[in-house]
């Protein structure tokens, strides 16, 4: 059998199936087309607006990281995103040498036209497809990614000695020192035994991290009861992200009211912390929030959880009001948090 000129040991036929379903791909998705989504903007700028869109105000050099972009093609495409009135940049008020990124309020409704095209396109791509194949669909692009992510250790053995993180919409609190190299996770809908885990991980967590007592167990119990006892799926819903097929994390989205939108349950394995799930999971949340009509969304949380205020304010929330509370055996602060949609 034949092998690649490189000397590495890929049969080339198996080289040629992969470029052939890279040409596939781009095809059905219209990446080769001159605008993207039927838009006057390259790949490159779509996939910046959408980066701004969800994560409100970023600096220019986490963007480029996240992106791994040049700096300078990085800077020309800024520029010309500012040249069109869709992005503004100013210093940075914690070091002026640095420039901060956002949408202006023309690039807002660009990206949100964008988010609404690219949604479309992809209803088109599969809503011929039954749930089953498209479960399948979806498991398959995950085990691409993780096949096609760097070299890692897996996980530990223990998986629930690695606790979980916060709710009502709390993320990953505690730093991890030298965290492990993984792939990229991966959001699904819940299975049998999925809800008690949810249940488990937050009783486990914050006693482990925080000292709350069971009370607090009991009460994400009583969430989630209600969560799926609820019948309307196209108003809320839960997601479980998963990191090389174990769970990594959870949101959940509820109604409030017609135009309010709830963030639930939101919950980061210790071990999964410094790898972006947090953000996946709150930029599904706000996605289907949007999709789903709401004009805003709100959450309750904790000032103890300091690595969750962070996440907020990176998508776009503000503190809303802030009280005493002596709640899970402990005297907390309770926070509200608030954003438009």
């Amino acid at each position: 059998m034949s092998t690649s000129e490189t000397g590495a040991d890929v049969p080339l036929e198996d080289v040629s199936a992969i470029r052939a379903f890279n040409r596939f791909y781009t095809h059905r998705v219209g990446v080769v087309k001159p605008g993207m989504l039927d838009s006057p903007w390259s790949l490159t700028e779509v996939r910046i607006l959408y980066e701004l869109r969800h994560r409100s105000r970023v600096e220019a050099l986490d963007l480029r990281r996240d992106l791994d972009m040049d700096a300078g093609q990085l800077s020309r495409v800024l520029t010309r995103l500012q040249r069109n009135g869709l992005v503004a940049r100013s210093p940075s008020s914690a070091d002026r040498r640095r420039q901060v990124v956002e949408l202006t309020e023309e690039g807002k409704e660009a990206a949100e036209t964008l988010d609404d095209r690219a949604n479309e396109q992809v209803v088109g791509l599969v809503s011929h497809l039954p749930e089953g194949d498209r479960e399948r669909l979806i498991e398959a692009m995950g085990t691409v990614r993780r096949l096609f992510g760097e070299p890692r250790p897996r996980h530990g053995a223990d998986h629930h000695a690695a606790a979980a993180e916060p709710t009502q919409g709390h993320d990953g609190a505690a730093p991890v020192t030298s965290p492990p190299s993984y792939s990229e996770a991966v959001l699904r809908e819940p299975r049998p035994g999925d809800l008690g885990w949810v249940v488990e991980r937050h009783g486990a967590l914050y006693a482990d991290e925080y000292g709350w007592d069971t009370s607090f167990e009991a009460w994400v119990a009583r969430l989630i009861a209600d969560y799926a006892q609820a019948s309307d799926p196209s108003a809320q819903r839960l997601w479980i992200a998963e990191l090389d097929g174990l769970r990594a994390g959870c949101v959940a989205c509820t109604r409030e009211d017609e135009q309010t939108a709830r963030l639930r349950l939101f919950l980061v394995e210790p071990t999964a912390r410094g790898h972006g799930v947090g953000s996946l999971l709150m930029r599904r949340c706000l996605d289907f929030a949007r999709s789903s009509g709401y004009r805003r969304m709100v959450l309750s949380t904790y000032s103890v959880l300091a690595a969750a205020r962070r996440v907020y304010e990176g998508s776009g929330f503000r503190l809303a009001s802030s009280q005493p509370e002596r709640v899970f055996g402990r005297d907390l602060t309770a926070q509200v948090w608030e954003r438009e949609l």
